[in-house]
């Protein structure tokens, strides 16, 4: 007699099957957003191809609407810093939060009543309470009665300004200037418009962080040192402090 146990029908039923193992460790929620998500895939044209497409693009869009953008830069008054055609990748956090533009900063703001019905990228120079003058002796710009150095970044042959200012940024706003000054239509140009050529920093879109396109000339954009010794405004300074 063959005394080799053989397993039972109820033996083999009570062995859960390997797909009803995966289901049991894929858990009711799972199964849910599962079939959810098969659900609208069904109405997509295209299938779970398109619906990927969809959420990528919609993630892109969130992200370039509240995080960072890239913006093309138009001109050469940036140069040699950022030249036409260059890519910059704008950093919209960079003055939430609390935070605000700094001297030196390159930022990228919305002209629309000051400048005009665009989109310009300058360096900040003077920021809410400053008194910015040209020029010092040397034909430097002077911030709050500091000479200021700014041949680490001006455009090669270019004085700091051809044209004399002296002004107090109001509250809120900013003096703004483009490195490449021979070729830059900013501050000094609007002083007779409307808001005198100051920029209010809740149009500032956002910080110039990266040039990100051409491939040849990616690089990150650092704030120079040239405003590091500018004192807060109305602070004193003191004697030989423009050297």
């Amino acid at each position: 007699m063959d005394t080799e146990a053989q397993p039972t029908e109820r033996d083999r039923s009570s062995r859960p099957s390997e797909a009803e193992q995966h289901s049991a460790a894929e858990g009711p929620e799972d199964r849910s957003r599962s079939a959810l998500v098969s659900r609208v895939a069904q109405w997509v044209p295209g299938g779970r191809i398109t619906l990927t497409l969809l959420v990528c693009l919609l993630f892109l869009l969130l992200l370039s609407t509240f995080v960072a953008q890239p913006f093309q830069i138009p001109s050469g008054s940036m140069e040699n810093g950022l030249r036409i055609g260059d890519r910059v990748l704008v950093n919209k956090l960079a003055y939430r939060f609390g935070a605000e533009p700094v001297r030196g900063d390159v930022v990228v703001f919305d002209g629309t009543g000051y400048f005009g019905d665009a989109d310009y990228v300058k360096r900040v120079v003077g920021v809410g309470g400053d008194h910015v003058v040209c020029c010092d002796k040397e034909g430097r710009i002077e911030v709050n009665g500091r000479s200021v150095d700014e041949s680490t970044f001006l455009y090669p042959g270019d004085s700091p300004s051809s044209v004399p200012f002296d002004v107090v940024v109001p509250a809120g706003a900013l003096f703004v200037l483009g490195d490449h000054r021979s070729d830059s239509s900013d501050s000094r140009d609007h002083l007779g418009s409307p808001g005198g050529g100051m920029i209010p920093v809740g149009d500032v879109i956002g910080r110039a962080d990266w040039i990100v396109w051409p491939s040849d000339h990616t690089a990150r954009l650092h704030r120079p040192d040239a405003y590091a010794r500018v004192p807060a405004p109305g602070a004193r300074t003191s004697a030989g402090a423009h050297g």
